[in-house]
């Protein structure tokens, strides 16, 4: 696969991040909303409240991936248009402060791989935050009054 098609392709995947980071934005929410709803109630389940923290602390963590997810989705988009701008890219990385010396000229493959690495790991982070929130619904003090 020639190199520009290859990058096309993992700017592709890596845009999906985006609808991971909706979902995650969503269930930070939710956790936002069950943690204030503990608070109103006449008892405070600490377990609840614990959960919904961490609902919320999985959320910014994956927000933070996923920022980092969309960044590196534009920049492959960018040079699968041109991919011998690729000492330009290093260069401009490193006068940002984003990309230590050493790393500059890594092969694409390598960058491929750190990409999609990133992208892993907000889906785990999503996946942990699912997890979370299915817990906060079976531990939700009210859920034996509602059967």
């Amino acid at each position: 696969m020639p190199a520009d098609m290859e990058l096309q392709v993992v700017a592709s995947l890596l845009r999906r991040g985006r609808s991971l980071d909706q979902l995650s934005t969503g269930l930070t929410l939710v956790g936002v909303l069950f943690g204030l709803v503990q608070l109103l109630m006449p008892s405070v389940a600490p377990i609840c409240l614990l959960l919904s923290l961490w609902m919320i602390i999985l959320g910014l963590l994956q927000k933070y991936s996923a920022l980092r997810v969309a960044f590196d989705a534009d920049l492959f988009a960018l040079l699968a248009r041109d991919t011998e701008r690729t000492p330009d890219l290093d260069q401009a990385l490193q006068t940002l402060g984003l990309q230590s010396p050493k790393r500059a000229g890594r092969p694409w493959i390598e960058r491929r791989r750190g990409a999609l690495k990133l992208l892993r790991k907000q889906a785990w982070l999503l996946g942990a935050q699912v997890l979370l929130t299915l817990a906060v619904i079976l531990a939700s003090p009210w859920l034996p009054f509602a059967g």
